[in-house]
């Protein structure tokens, strides 16, 4: 194959696994334009606010704990194809007229989804690319998810354009939610035209499968120093995650864990799901509230972008160390805006574009980049799982708890909040993560022994 053909083949398998992005963040920050509307309907109070929000990050949580060992045992690809079941049955779910319990439930089966996507979606993409391009192409996936949360942004508008307000409260946020079938059916579609990891296949004794897939990918002598490689970190002693724990990749889960919380709890959900509610708070009206949300969605668009050109060229500590400490002054400035009350509505808009911009460039892509390369071969699956399970109990918390504070505490001192983590970030990123650009899986999982 030429080296065109290559590209080709390896940016195909991608962009696939990038549409389990694109759901992950289209099922995520659906809630942000229909939980006014829902609000009103089920007459919710902050607590339950919280609660509708959140609860679909319970599922998150379920499907990141049993992704990891259904993908050692089924393969990357089932289980991606699970999870985009997954995403159908919640959207099907929610379209039908229930009361709070039965939408709670369809949320956390779609929650399930985007848990065993957000897994399996990075993981697959980090076992198929060549190390001189990983990082550009995990992140792809970080692009899939802000793509979809654009999307979404736009669908929202555009339904609760539609018709009147008490239509949208009756019915037009289950349209929000229920819109999703589409992309789900698509990646079905999208994921029975592409290969298995190889690497997992290497674990399977499936050598022969796994050597005609990377073929696809670089040319022969590349690929069978590769294979080599594969093949001698997977037949070293396998590792359990209790050895894991006790040998020297005890620091690769704890920088996994540490990362995948401060990538949550310095406040990019609150802003993802209740951007509409934010900009009320500064006086918008619902309509221009939904505007500057697609505003927001953009951003993350185009600096995801950035991200995705530059993550192989500077590294992963140089951008999550800007992109942290840019975080932390944005969130002072939000806050500052609130609180003194005066022009807010401008400074508060500029203060969040940019703070998602720094967001895009560093903890939004390379968390996942970071934690899809970091673990040893026979752990990969499992390990992740650790981590994501706790961004995603991370995320729950914080979207459990921003209306609640924002009504006990007000908006600047929750912003101020943030903004100290967003500082704790920066810390221990400059104290803790190596630089793993330019090194194979196998290169990384040598530096931690």
């Amino acid at each position: 194959m030429s080296q065109a053909s290559h590209k080709s083949f390896l940016y195909k398998c991608t962009i696939v696994a990038a549409v389990g992005g694109f759901l992950f963040g289209y099922d995520t920050a659906v809630v942000s334009g229909a939980i006014g509307y829902m609000e009103t309907y089920y007459s919710l109070d902050a607590a339950m606010k919280g609660w509708a929000a959140s609860c679909a990050l319970i599922g998150c949580m379920i499907g990141a704990m049993v992704a990891g060992v259904l993908s050692d045992s089924w393969g990357r690809k089932k289980v991606l194809q699970l999870a985009a079941f997954a995403f159908a049955i919640s959207s099907i779910g929610i379209l039908i007229p229930m009361n709070f319990s039965g939408f709670i439930v369809f949320r956390m089966i779609g929650g399930i989804g985007i848990g065993l996507a957000s897994i399996l979606a990075p993981l697959y993409i980090s076992e198929i690319a060549p190390a001189e391009s990983r990082g550009r192409l995990v992140s792809i996936y970080q692009l899939g998810i802000v793509i979809g949360i654009l999307v979404i942004y736009f669908v929202n508008a555009g339904i609760a354009s539609l018709n009147t307000v008490e239509w949208n409260i009756a019915t037009g946020w289950r349209w929000m939610f229920g819109s999703g079938i589409l992309p789900s059916i698509l990646f079905i579609i999208l994921l029975a035209n592409v290969p298995e990891s190889p690497r997992w296949l290497v674990q399977q004794h499936r050598s022969v499968e796994a050597k005609s897939i990377l073929l696809k990918i670089n040319d022969a002598v590349t690929v069978e120093n590769e294979m080599n490689s594969i093949q001698s970190a997977i037949g070293e002693k396998q590792i359990s995650l209790k050895e894991l724990w006790k040998t020297g990749f005890r620091k690769a889960l704890l920088i996994g864990v540490v990362l995948a919380i401060l990538s949550q709890i310095t406040g990019i959900n609150v802003i993802m799901y209740y951007a509409p509610e934010i900009f009320k708070q500064t006086g918008a009206d619902t309509e221009s509230s939904l505007l500057q949300t697609i505003i927001v969605g953009a951003i993350n668009f185009l600096m995801t972008l950035v991200a995705i050109r530059y993550v192989d060229r500077l590294g992963r500590k140089k951008l999550l160390l800007i992109g942290s400490l840019g975080m932390a002054v944005c969130l002072l400035i939000v806050g500052l805006g609130f609180h003194w009350n005066i022009g807010q509505a401008w400074i508060i808009l500029l203060s969040i574009l940019l703070y998602i911009s720094f967001f895009a460039i560093s903890l939004g892509p390379l968390t996942f980049v970071v934690v899809s390369e970091i673990f040893p071969n026979q752990v990969r699956g499992r390990a992740m799982s650790i981590a994501i399970f706790f961004l995603w109990l991370s995320t729950y918390i914080v979207s459990q708890t921003f209306p609640m504070l924002l009504e006990s505490v007000g908006a600047a001192k929750t912003f101020w909040i943030y903004m100290i983590l967003s500082a704790v970030a920066f810390v221990f990123v400059w104290k803790f993560i190596p630089e793993t650009k330019g090194k194979s899986l196998e290169e990384i999982e040598k530096m931690w022994q």
